[in-house]
């Protein structure tokens, strides 16, 4: 009973004649709906999916783009590192 309580309030406006939340009837991965009767497995707050693998599918995206902005972000900061190494000694070439 506690599982059907804990999920229920995804539902509560459809029971007050308000309609529901489009974000809620269907998994965020695969789309596929999301029955009243079914367990809702939720990942960054509010984002629902159909099951524990859509879920852990969409964690490891995460993840992985995570690590790509990393690594464009690393190789932004060398690069502009490395231009102002450059300007610095164009700087000090000019001024010797």
């Amino acid at each position: 009973m506690v599982a059907s309580v804990a999920c229920s309030f995804f539902f509560d406006d459809e029971l007050l004649g308000e309609h529901r939340t489009a974000a809620m009837d269907a998994c965020s991965l695969c789309a596929k709906p999301l029955a009243r009767d079914s367990d809702v497995f939720m990942y960054r707050g509010d984002t629902p999916y159909c099951s524990e693998e859509c879920r852990h599918e969409q964690m490891h995206l995460d993840a992985v783009c995570a690590k790509q902005a990393a690594r464009r972000q690393q190789r932004f900061s060398a690069e502009t590192e490395s231009h102002r190494g450059q300007r610095q000694s164009r700087k000090v070439s000019v001024a010797s």
